[in-house]
C-alpha cells in the first residue's frame, strides 16, 4: 500500500530527532528502504535532507523519500558498525553496493578441530576455524588449493579422524604421493596438525617463519636417518623458495601488512582493485565490481568500499592504503581498530614508494575494468544477433530462450534425444536434457522427435501444475520456461511432425528447421512456407551454426556413453566378443531384449553357440536386478 508525503507528518518527525548518533533509514512510497546513513548528530543530519540544495545524487534521493526512521547508537562507531549492516540487509538502491561476500568462494582451515581439514566455503561463520579470502577468481583459489595440496599434501578423502584410522587401505592418493596419509595410523595426531599449522603459516604470507620450521624438521629427520622424509621436506622448502621469489617484494620502510585500494570507473559500475601485501609481499589481489555508483564521487565510493570490504574481513591489515580520502576515517579507523583489537590507520599517500603502490594497484583496476567493458560489448553484440534473428525470421518477440532437438541411433538401436537451450545467445549446459526413446525401435527419426517433444511440454505442464498448487518453486523446475523459440535438427518433414503436434497440444511457439546440405554442414533453415535465405557470413547463421553443432554432439555424446555401458555390460560375459556383441545387438536392438531373451531365440543368433548362449543367459538370470 502506498504511503503519500505529507509535510506536516515530516516535520514532526524532524523536531523528535536527538541531538546523538545513529542511523537513519529513508523510504519511498511503498516503504521501500532505498537510503541508509549514520550520523553523529541525527537531528542535524537528517534535517539537511529536506532544507537547502543538494547534489543531482541527493536531490534524486530526496524526490522519493516520504517516511525515514532512525535508531540511535551510543557512539559514532557503532553507528557505523549498524550501517554496514542495514545496507546488507536493506541493500538500497541510493547506496553505494558491494556484490556480497557470499557469493565468493574462501578457503577455510577447520585449526579448531582436532584432526582439521582444508575446504573451500562460501560462508564465513565464527566457529574458530580460520579463512582466507574472498577469492573473486575461481582460477586463484583453484590454483591456491592445487598449491596447498602439492607442498603439504592434506587427505581430501571423507575418512573421520581418528575413527578411521587402521581402518582400510590407503586411496590412491597415497600411492601417487599425494596425501601423507594418516589413515595408516603412521602420522601421529600432533604431526598431523603440524601439517595444517604450516599450510595456515603458507596461507598467512609467513614464509620465512614457515621455511625456518621446515628447515628445523629436515635437519632433524636426518638426523635420525628418515632420509625420504628429509628429502621430501627439502622439495617443499624449494617450492616455497621459488613461490617466494615470484612474489613482488615491496620497499617500504616498515615491512607490515597493509592493503592498498584503488579505483576504476564508469557511468554506473566502478571496480575496486586490492593488494594483499604481507611481510613486504604481494600475496594476491583481487577486483570488486560496485554497482549504482553514477552519481558518487570517488571519495563517496572508496568510504562505502572500505567499510562494507572490512565489515566481515577475517583479516584487517595493520595499514590501508587508498587512492583517495576516506570520509569519516577516524571513525573508520576507530571502529576497524576495534575488530582487529589492535590499531589500524587509514592512509592517502602523496608521494614516495606508497603512492608507486597506489599507482600500480590503479593500472590493475584500470584492467579490471577495461575487462569488463570487453565483457559488456560481447553481451551487446550477442543482443544485436538475437534483434537481427527477430527481425529476419519475423518473430513476435526477440528469442531469449532457444531451445534446439536432434536425435541420435545406429541403424535404428538405441534412440536418444538430446535438447539443449541457448539464453541470451549462449548456451546454458545446465539446462541441457537428454531423452531415452520408449515409445518404439527401430529407425524412426520422425516418431523419435514426436516423442522427445512431446514429454518435454508434457513435463512442463506438470511443473506448471505444482508451481500453481505451491508444491514446486519455479526456480527449481527442469522444463520451465518455454522456448521462444524451436529449432529441429531436420528438414521440413520434421518441421511438418512437430507442427502438427505443437498444434494438437496447444503450444503457439515458433519453430523451424535446421537443415544441413549434402557435406552435412548446416545450411540454414526452413519454415512452413520454405527455406529462409541467410547469408553464410551473418551473425544469425553463426549462431544457428553454433545451435546445430551443439545439439547434435550432444545427442552423439549421449548416446555414446548409453552404448558404452551397453557394450561394458556385455563385455563382462565369458564368451562374448566383438562380433558376437554386435551380432546380438542387432538381433534384439536393446539390452533390455537380450535380458528377456530365452535361450532358444539366443541361439538363433547366428554368431552365437550353445555355450556363449547359455552364458548370457546365465548371466543376466543372476543380475535379475541389473
Amino acid at each position: 500500500m502506498d504511503i503519500k508525503y505529507d509535510v506536516k507528518y515530516i516535520k514532526d518527525k524532524l523536531s523528535l530527532l536527538p541531538m546523538q548518533p545513529g542511523c537513519y533509514l529513508m523510504k519511498d512510497k511503498e516503504g521501500t528502504v532505498i537510503y541508509v546513513g549514520k550520523a553523529k548528530k541525527l537531528k542535524n543530519r537528517v534535517s539537511s535532507y529536506f532544507a537547502g540544495s543538494h547534489n543531482y545524487k541527493t536531490t534524486k534521493l530526496v524526490q522519493e523519500i516520504v517516511d525515514f526512521e532512525y535508531i540511535v547508537t551510543d557512539s559514532e562507531t557503532e553507528a557505523l558498525a549498524l550501517e554496514c549492516n542495514l545496507i546488507k540487509k536493506h541493500r538500497p538502491k541510493y547506496n553505494i553496493l558491494l556484490k556480497d561476500d557470499k557469493h565468493y568462494p574462501y578457503i577455510k582451515v577447520t585449526i579448531n578441530e582436532p584432526y582439521p581439514k582444508v575446504l573451500k566455503v562460501r560462508r564465513l561463520l565464527k566457529d574458530g576455524a580460520k579463512y582466507y579470502g574472498p577469492y573473486v577468481s575461481g582460477i586463484t583459489i583453484k590454483n591456491t588449493l592445487e598449491l596447498v595440496q602439492k607442498l603439504f599434501k592434506p587427505p581430501t578423502c571423507h575418512r573421520k579422524f581418528p575413527d578411521d584410522i587402521r581402518k582400510g587401505r590407503p586411496c590412491l592418493n597415497y600411492h601417487i604421493n599425494n596425501c601423507f596419509a594418516p589413515c595408516t595410523g603412521k602420522v601421529s595426531k600432533e604431526e598431523y596438525r603440524q601439517v595444517f599449522f604450516n599450510i595456515c603459516r603458507f596461507l598467512d604470507g609467513n614464509h620465512k617463519e614457515l621455511i625456518a620450521e621446515l628447515t628445523e624438521q629436515m635437519m632433524k629427520a636426518s638426523q635420525n636417518m628418515e632420509y625420504e622424509k628429509a628429502a621430501d621436506l627439502r622439495d617443499k622448502i624449494q617450492a616455497v623458495k621459488d613461490i617466494e621469489e615470484h612474489q613482488k617484494i615491496i620497499n617500504t620502510d616498515k615491512q607490515n601488512d597493509k592493503d592498498v585500494i584503488a579505483l576504476a570507473r564508469e557511468e554506473s559500475v566502478a571496480f575496486c582493485e586490492v593488494f594483499f601485501i604481507r611481510n613486504g609481499k604481494v600475496i594476491g589481489r583481487e577486483s570488486y565490481k560496485i554497482d549504482n555508483t553514477q552519481h558518487s564521487t570517488n571519495e563517496e565510493i572508496l568510504t562505502d568500499f572500505v567499510k562494507q570490504f572490512y565489515q566481515n574481513s577475517e583479516f584487517i591489515p595493520e595499514e590501508i592504503l587508498t587512492e583517495y580520502e576516506v570520509d569519516d576515517s577516524e571513525a573508520i579507523m576507530k571502529w576497524l581498530s576495534g575488530i582487529r583489537k589492535r590499531k589500524v590507520t587509514i592512509a592517502m599517500p602523496k608521494r614516495g614508494e606508497k603512492l608507486h603502490l597506489v599507482e600500480m594497484v590503479r593500472k590493475n583496476a584500470d584492467i579490471a575494468l577495461g575487462n569488463y567493458k570487453i565483457k559488456v560489448m560481447k553481451e551487446r553484440e550477442k543482443n544485436t544477433v538475437l534483434d537481427m534473428m527477430q527481425e529476419q525470421l519475423r518473430l513476435e518477440k526477440r528469442p531469449y530462450r532457444i531451445e534446439a532437438y536432434d536425435i541420435s541411433n545406429i541403424q535404428g538401436t538405441d534412440n536418444v534425444g538430446a535438447m539443449v537451450v541457448f539464453e541470451n545467445g549462449k548456451p546454458a549446459k545446465r539446462k541441457y536434457r537428454i531423452f531415452k526413446i520408449k515409445s518404439f525401435e527401430g529407425a524412426d527419426d520422425y516418431a523419435a522427435m514426436r516423442e522427445v517433444i512431446y514429454r518435454r511440454f508434457r513435463h512442463a505442464l506438470e511443473e506448471e501444475e505444482q508451481v500453481e498448487k505451491g508444491t514446486l518453486l519455479k526456480r527449481n523446475a527442469k522444463f520451465l520456461p518455454l522456448p521462444d523459440l524451436i529449432l529441429l535438427d531436420g528438414g521440413k518433414g520434421h518441421l511438418n511432425v512437430i507442427t502438427e503436434l505443437l498444434d494438437m497440444i496447444e503450444v503457439d511457439i515458433e519453430t523451424f528447421g535446421m537443415v544441413k546440405n549434402d557435406k552435412h554442414r548446416t545450411r540454414g533453415l526452413v519454415s512452413k512456407n520454405g527455406e529462409i535465405e541467410l547469408s553464410a557470413t551473418s551473425p544469425v547463421f553463426k549462431l544457428i551454426t553454433h545451435i546445430q553443432d551443439e545439439v547434435h554432439d550432444t545427442a552423439i555424446s549421449y548416446h555414446r556413453k548409453l552404448r558404452g555401458k551397453i557394450n561394458s555390460e556385455l563385455d563382462k560375459i565369458n564368451g562374448i566378443g566383438e562380433k558376437r556383441r554386435k551380432a546380438l545387438l542387432t538381433t534384439f536392438k536393446t539390452i533390455d531384449k537380450i535380458k528377456e531373451a530365452t535361450l532358444d531365440e539366443l541361439l538363433n543368433v547366428k554368431e552365437m553357440d550353445s555355450k556363449s548362449a547359455q552364458s548370457v543367459y546365465d548371466y543376466f538370470r543372476r543380475n535379475s536386478d541389473v
